[in-house]
């Protein structure tokens, strides 16, 4: 290596070369994630998927979830989908968000944006329920994860809930990363410290509560539901999903 003289020329007197400028080649997180065809990945991640069928326990669990979160009257949900926990409830607001609209019925109650929940405007202090479903573990990062339930927590009035539900790893690392757009591994133990580090109060965490998916060795059924729902010692055998309810402080 030529040695330097203190005004970045070499002993010899004559100006160093200037650098090439350093061009990654790393694609950042966004990049990555608007490469990703959400609109086929879901049409193949679910094709055979009785979404009628798929409505009906979730005119079970929506109504289960949202009475455990205190009935709240404006609710919105981040992340959509398929609007399955929307269309189930009784509110006078509901919101929906979601990258692309998947053209599914949804109530007329229902108002949607269509965008990324991280950059669309969101009230302060309007919301008394947020449902987060299957949402958390798509981040590129646990630090938009953060971001996320900050931008939440703006959004809610002091005293409402956050729901959040999704695969646990602890219980279902085997299947975990099958879904190919699942990125943070979470578990009941970091989503409670993710909404603590927020600013929400937790106050109920179901380590196992749901199984992992509706491909199940029965058929998606509204009563068999019902039964499940009451049926606690079966979460402890069957339950791959967490959920944990915070109020916002």
């Amino acid at each position: 290596m030529t040695p330097r003289g203190r005004k970045g020329r070499d002993l010899a007197g004559s100006a160093p070369e200037r650098a090439a400028p350093i061009v990654s080649c790393v694609p950042s997180s966004l990049e990555i994630d608007s490469a990703l065809d959400h609109r086929r990945l879901y049409e193949y991640r679910f094709q055979g998927i009785d979404q009628e069928a798929r409505q009906r326990v979730w005119d079970v669990i929506g109504p289960w979830i949202h009475e455990r979160m205190g009935s709240p009257r404006r609710v919105l949900d981040p992340a959509a989908g398929r609007f399955e926990f929307l269309n189930s409830i009784e509110a006078d607001e509901r919101f929906a968000i979601d990258a692309v609209d998947s053209g599914f019925a949804r109530t007329r109650a229902i108002s949607l944006t269509v965008g990324d929940a991280l950059e669309v405007d969101l009230p302060e202090n309007h919301f008394d329920g947020v449902f987060v479903s299957h949402f958390l573990e798509h981040l590129p990062s646990p630090s938009h994860v953060a971001l996320l339930l900050r931008r939440l927590r703006r959004s809610m009035v002091e005293g409402g809930t956050i729901a959040v539900l999704g695969p646990n790893f602890r219980y279902c690392a085997a299947e975990y990363f099958d879904c190919a757009d699942h990125i943070v591994a979470l578990s009941h133990v970091s989503v409670a410290e993710h909404l603590h580090a927020a600013g929400f109060e937790v106050s109920t965490i179901i380590p196992r509560f749901l199984p992992f998916s509706f491909r199940g060795v029965l058929p998606p059924s509204a009563p068999l539901t019902r039964a499940y729902l009451q049926l606690r010692p079966a979460w402890r055998l069957l339950g791959k999903q967490l959920l944990v309810l915070a109020r916002a402080g």
